[in-house]
């Protein structure tokens, strides 16, 4: 079992940055690929960034490339996501996955979910 618990969520205005913390804890979970969604009030929960367990593979939705940064630090298990430039269209509830495959772009496949953070950004 893998839990990942995140942080880091708030109201900011537009053109600000926030940067969301995923801590994971459980056996392995140093060599888990980690991923990003996010779910929009009314809309199904999307991609946003994804790692590889080494750290070498970064993948992003085309909605966030060069404004969000996804990182991980293996030694204490966490996975950041640095959001810059943010707009009102990143609102939503931001949620942490794992899985012990590689980092897909679809939220099937998955095997662990954090119980998300809000994510709210004013215009």
């Amino acid at each position: 079992q893998v839990q990942l618990v995140e942080s880091g969520g708030r109201l900011v205005q537009a053109g600000g940055s926030l940067r969301l913390s995923c801590a994971a804890s459980g056996r392995t979970s140093s060599t888990y690929a980690m991923g990003w969604f996010r779910q929009a009030p009314g809309k199904e929960r999307e991609f946003v960034a994804g790692i590889s367990w080494s750290g070498a593979g970064l993948y992003y939705a085309d909605s966030v490339k060069g404004r969000f940064t996804i990182s991980r630090l293996n030694g204490r298990n966490t996975v950041y996501l640095q959001m810059n430039s943010l707009k009102p269209e990143d609102t939503g509830v931001y949620y942490c996955a794992a899985t012990p495959g590689s980092v897909r772009t679809i939220d099937r496949g998955w095997d662990y979910w954090g119980q998300g953070t809000q994510v709210t950004v004013s215009s």
